[in-house]
């Protein structure tokens, strides 16, 4: 099972943020998306969440091609994102922010408290549960965010900048918990990252854009000798 964008390009008035970039996610692989600011990394997401629509291209999930798909059908076809800034609901507990997701599922209330109790455990927030979501720490917020995009029970999730504001530490816990979710939950997850670290610790390959084109694909170890990738990231390529 795979979801990928084909041949996807999106305008913005004149500009072309995302230009003619095919990429795939299987199912059960971890993949980076890496590039400068501005590069289309975000619009790339947008789209194969279904928060933007092409002007070109294709998005298949699993062979079918669900371009034309309402933003509330990719999450039914299994592809689930976070944001840069996690949205919490700040006025609800930390349980009740990700018993929402079970019973947009179809859980029962009861149900999905139980449901959320165990993810919040699982993720080592079991004692923030009852907790007012307002109280907490920023990598604690992101793990709720996290807990709750697991709750729509994801075939494909994407992560957009999960270690922003991290302290080392944090983003080393980050990236095993990725990789727990990714083997326990069998689901392909593509990772927007500008923690370079932790993407090559991370990642199994790494899908690299620069002004809305790719420029390279491939392991860590051909990402990071790859003269393309530094030329980018160094502001030497033609865009500045």
């Amino acid at each position: 099972m795979h979801l990928a964008a084909r041949e996807v390009s999106v305008r913005f008035g004149g500009l072309l943020a995302v230009d003619n970039v095919s990429i795939k996610l299987e199912r059960g692989e971890i993949l980076g998306l890496i590039g400068p600011n501005g590069a289309g990394k975000t619009t790339l997401v947008n789209v194969l969440s279904g928060f933007q629509r092409p002007h070109a291209g294709a998005i298949v999930i699993n062979d079918r091609n669900c371009t034309a798909l309402p933003r509330h059908g990719f999450p039914r076809a299994g592809v689930v994102r976070t944001f840069q800034a996690v949205r919490l609901f700040r006025g609800l507990t930390v349980s009740e922010n990700v018993e929402t997701g079970y019973v947009a599922q179809g859980l029962s209330r009861a149900q999905a408290r139980r449901r959320a109790v165990d993810m919040l455990a699982e993720l080592k927030l079991g004692d923030k549960a009852h907790r007012p979501a307002a109280g907490l720490s920023y990598g604690e917020e992101r793990r709720v965010g996290l807990a709750r995009a697991l709750a729509v029970n994801p075939r494909f999730l994407l992560l957009d900048e999960p270690a922003a504001g991290l302290a080392a530490a944090e983003a080393d816990e980050l990236r095993r918990l990725i990789v727990e979710i990714s083997s326990k939950y069998e689901c392909g997850v593509l990772v927007i990252e500008h923690n370079m670290a932790l993407v090559m610790n991370l990642c199994e390959r790494i899908h690299v854009v620069d002004s809305g084109k790719t420029i390279a694909t491939g392991t860590p170890a051909q990402i990071r000798s790859d003269s393309g990738v530094r030329r980018a990231y160094l502001g030497t390529s033609t865009r500045q």
